[in-house]
């Protein structure tokens, strides 16, 4: 097995758990199509090595991960950048859901901004660990866009009732109620706490088969009978008519202004 070479991801293997570390520190970890295409090499190129027990995500500096990088999708251009924008939130979808089926246990640990797709993907882990001052959410409609492609996997993780409350208010939250929902599966204080804590977690995966664990989530995949292809391209395709819309403009200047959007001005 060999890793692939990452600009925005940090690798570390030790003892079966590949640590995969988000290394855009700068910008808050914030997903670009680049650190998308490098999260789907990563875990292709491990996918049939028993070998690597379990995937660690995690970020580098003051947070998890901010969510996708709206500057770099509102710089897309080209013939057609309805097109480019559905590819690209398409894409996400699909990688996503190649997190969500991977045959090893994928464990997340989460501090400062857990947002947008870095609360989706707190969503498709195994086992997921976060720090108490954690914040977390689903803010995309108060941008003027809808919760895209972590929309079905939120649900799947919360319920129905609980993400539209979260989708329709925009709503942030920290840690402690991340765990209450059952976003999270541990609650911890700090950074170091979250490190004994995956340890734990990490013992526990090594204890297990891999083979029977890559049985255990196939079949846990299988019990889902949505139509996620069918999901992801409508969800791209309705992120990118909000994103080129009117409200999706205006929405992302103002978050690059830091003011609040036209609609939120009472």
């Amino acid at each position: 097995m060999s890793l692939p070479e990452t600009q925005h991801l940090a690798l570390d293997q030790t003892d079966g758990v590949l640590v995969v570390t988000f290394d855009r520190a700068d910008v808050s970890n914030a997903l670009n199509i680049d650190m998308v295409e490098e999260l789907a090499a990563t875990f292709a190129a491990v996918s049939d090595d028993r070998e690597v027990r379990a995937i660690v995500l995690r970020g580098a500096g003051r947070h998890f991960c901010a969510g996708a990088d709206l500057k770099s999708i509102g710089a897309v251009s080209g013939d057609d950048p309805h097109a480019a924008v559905i590819a690209f939130n398409r894409r996400f979808g699909e990688v996503l859901a190649q997190i969500d089926r991977a045959p090893q246990a994928v464990v997340v640990v989460a501090h400062g901004a857990a947002l947008g797709g870095g609360f989706g993907l707190l969503c498709v882990a195994d086992i997921t660990i976060i720090t108490h001052d954690a914040a977390t959410g689903m803010p995309e409609t108060r941008l003027g866009l809808p919760a895209a492609q972590i929309m079905p996997f939120v649900v799947k993780r919360i319920g129905v009732t609980a993400t539209r409350r979260i989708a329709v208010c925009g709503l942030r939250f920290d840690g402690a109620e991340a765990y209450r929902l059952g976003v999270a599966h541990e609650l911890v204080d700090d950074l170091a706490a979250a490190d004994v804590a995956l340890a734990k977690v990490s013992a526990d995966i090594r204890a297990c088969a891999p083979g029977a664990n890559a049985a255990s989530k196939a079949l846990l995949t299988a019990l889902d009978g949505s139509d996620t292809q069918a999901l992801a391209e409508r969800a791209a395709e309705l992120f990118a008519d909000c994103l080129l819309g009117d409200e999706g403009t205006e929405g992302t200047q103002a978050f690059r202004e830091k003011r609040v959007p036209r609609w939120a001005k009472k």
